[in-house]
């Protein structure tokens, strides 16, 4: 579901530490928001007219302040200071603001998923349909593909690749196939639909209410673009595959069949009801929000109500682990797994205080950030511009995996950024998308990928050994999209 959750899964922690360890997200943003703090006894604030409604930057506007605003240590009413930065960040905002609203959103959907998870309806329906024995075609590996980059389309699945790659890899081992092919399946299936989703609350969404969009706008354009990427990434798993199997190429990261295996139970009727409860909830907010323009709060509110009717379901089944207690636990730890993506949200903005605050027309450090930003892009040919945020967004990833965390930081500077470049807010988004899924597949310190690779049982060396040439068309892709979406004006 979520890439944002915390590295603690124990099949990546060893793997993650061997290879590279990175600070954590929180103190990243401890150490941004100093930097912060101490930018403002050096440069000078400044800001912009806006015009229109919704009130945008006009161009070549910027007008510096006139002298240097320190923040305080501790801040008042009008201004953030750097020890209560987190504080005043938490606070700000009301229930449909990218703060408040978003944080709270955050935590109620990681419940939901943590109860529909514990039911393991997801789990059961796989080992319900994995082979017994030799496969004879690839026809599932093709369908499991596109299942789980939906998944990640639809409602974010990242972290729970990697339980799911402890589940598939000995299966499809067992069935003539390899743990590259796991891999390919769980991971990479559902870092593409994370990267090119229309719908993603993790993701998508965030930066969207952000960028003051709204949430699921311009999204056909995104179903063609998850399509495609899809498609393709489908077609190349079923051709290596299919090599494996047929002994035209060695398996890699091969797994005992006597590998031990979590063992989830039978597939029945109410894990059956579970699945289709989660579909038609999805079906629900989409309606919701393309037809009613329905926000964060609602949105909430729909998915909480999946969440009553898979314990209910999960209660009248008796699907272990399905009662009330254990429901109700399940959703607090699963919101417990979001707690820092929340707290990383608010954090980004308490950071966006120290600078001034994020107010175009209002003295800040941001502003003269992005007054900076956008001469720098003025050098760079217009066709170039989006490609450029692209770039910019997968090396931020290197340092912040987050999904939610790359958004509360990159896209207050990013969408008025757009408005001076000349790129839209929705390319913006877009840029985004792309730059944080993409690069979860190979930098080491995604979660996601170093958990998935114990899980597997391979090397994070004989990872990129296999993936650099996929990753690079990859990116090729993504570079072709950014530029049809910033010439068709997406």
């Amino acid at each position: 579901m979520l890439e944002e959750r915390e590295a603690d899964a124990a099949p990546g922690e060893s793997a993650r530490s061997q290879v590279w360890r990175m600070p954590d997200t929180l103190l990243i943003m401890f150490v941004l928001a100093l930097i912060a703090w101490a930018a403002t006894f050096v440069f000078t604030p400044g800001q912009f007219q806006v015009a229109g409604d919704p009130a945008r930057i006009v161009p070549g506007s910027y007008q510096p302040a006139g002298a240097v605003m320190p923040a305080p240590i501790i801040g008042g009413e009008e201004r953030a200071g750097f020890l209560d930065f987190l504080f005043a960040g938490l606070v700000t905002g009301d229930r449909y603001s990218p703060t408040v609203g978003l944080m709270a959103f955050i935590i109620v959907l990681g419940g939901v998923f943590g109860m529909i998870m514990r039911t393991r309806a997801i789990d059961a329906a796989l080992e319900a349909s994995l082979p017994g024995g030799k496969a004879r075609s690839e026809t599932l590996i093709v369908l499991l593909f596109a299942s789980f980059s939906l998944g990640g389309a639809i409602f974010g699945l990242s972290e729970e690749a990697i339980a799911l790659t402890l589940i598939l890899a000995p299966a499809l081992c067992r069935a003539g196939y390899d743990s590259i092919t796991a891999l390919l399946v769980c991971l990479c299936a559902s870092q593409l639909g994370f990267a090119t989703s229309w719908m993603n609350p993790f993701s998508v969404v965030i930066a969207q209410s952000i960028a003051d969009l709204a949430p699921m706008s311009g999204m056909w354009p995104r179903v063609a673009l998850w399509t495609v990427f899809t498609a393709l990434g489908a077609a190349f798993t079923w051709r290596y595959a299919r090599a494996v199997r047929l002994g035209m190429r060695p398996g890699i990261g091969m797994l005992n069949e006597g590998a031990e295996q979590d063992q989830v139970g039978k597939f029945g009727a109410p894990h059956l009801l579970i699945l289709l409860t989660l579909l038609a909830g999805v079906a629900w907010v989409a309606w919701g929000v393309t037809a009613r323009g329905y926000y964060l709060p609602e949105i909430a509110a729909q998915f909480f109500a999946v969440g009553i009717a898979t314990a209910v379901i999960a209660r009248l089944g008796r699907i272990e682990g399905g009662s009330p207690s254990e429901m109700m636990s399940a959703f607090r730890d699963g919101a417990a797994q979001l707690l820092p993506a929340a707290i990383i949200v608010g954090a980004a903005k308490g950071i966006m205080l120290v600078l001034g605050g994020d107010d175009p027309a209002s003295p800040s450090l941001l502003n003269a950030l992005l007054a900076g930003l956008a001469n720098v892009t003025a050098m760079v040919p217009d066709w170039l511009t989006a490609w450029s945020m692209y770039v910019a967004q997968s090396v931020f990833n290197f340092a912040v995996s987050s999904g939610s965390g790359q958004a509360s930081i990159t896209m207050p500077i990013m969408a008025p950024l757009a408005d001076l470049s000349g790129v839209t807010r929705q390319t913006a988004v877009l840029a985004f998308q792309l730059g944080d899924g993409l690069t979860n597949l190979v930098v080491p310190t995604s979660a996601t990928l170093m958990g998935c690779l114990a899980a597997a049982r391979v090397p994070y060396g004989t990872w990129l050994a296999f993936f650099w040439k996929p990753m690079l068309a990859l990116m090729v892709l993504a570079s072709i999209a950014m530029m049809l979406a910033h010439g068709g004006g997406f």
